[in-house]
């Protein structure tokens, strides 16, 4: 069974999150930022509390005893949906202040899959550096960016759409959307 570590940060964008949440297949571990908590409140009504289920178990971000806080604990991927520029930029330097950018951390250093997706706009060219490091690194920068090939025609078309390729990089089946040309 597969097991995911799922980040929630600061950045507008929970729905995609929740998305995500819905369609890994495994077990899943979440962890909030204090602001990805509000976010997730604020976009969703949802409090992080809401989200557990079977499968789902949250680790508190100031937790540094949590076991996914060390290399040894074995899990598959680590996603940071959404991962706020604050984070990122902590991820890319090395910083290891919370248990998010400690996970990201181990990720690097295992060599484990490190997706972040960022929602930002505009990008300065520090966040443009920070996400060229993290991809030297060995991270995935999925930007949380619209796309109209599939035609979409509310915004949950968008999530899925943007959605379907995490799951496809971590490897999920799904039937999210369609691929070109199909």
């Amino acid at each position: 069974m597969k097991r995911y570590i799922l980040c929630i940060t600061g950045a507008s964008g929970a729905p995609i999150a929740l998305t995500l949440l819905k369609n890994l297949s495994g077990e899943r571990y979440l962890i909030f930022s204090k602001e990805g908590e509000r976010i997730l409140e604020h976009e969703c009504n949802l409090r992080a509390e809401d989200l557990l289920d079977e499968r789902t178990k949250i680790y508190s971000n100031e937790d540094m005893w949590s076991p996914v806080a060390s290399g040894s604990t074995l899990w598959d991927a680590c996603i940071i949906i959404p991962c706020s520029m604050n984070t990122l930029s902590k991820v890319s330097q090395g910083i290891c202040d919370n248990l998010i950018t400690r996970v990201a951390s181990i990720a690097l250093k295992e060599r484990r899959k490190l997706i972040l997706v960022p929602r930002e706009t505009p990008l300065s060219a520090i966040h443009l550096k920070n996400m060229y490091d993290l991809t030297l690194a060995g991270a995935l920068i999925l930007p949380a960016v619209m796309t109209f090939y599939s035609r979409p025609k509310q915004i949950q078309d968008m999530i899925d759409t943007l959605v379907a390729r995490i799951l496809d990089h971590l490897g999920e089946r799904h039937a999210l959307s369609s691929r070109w040309g199909e």
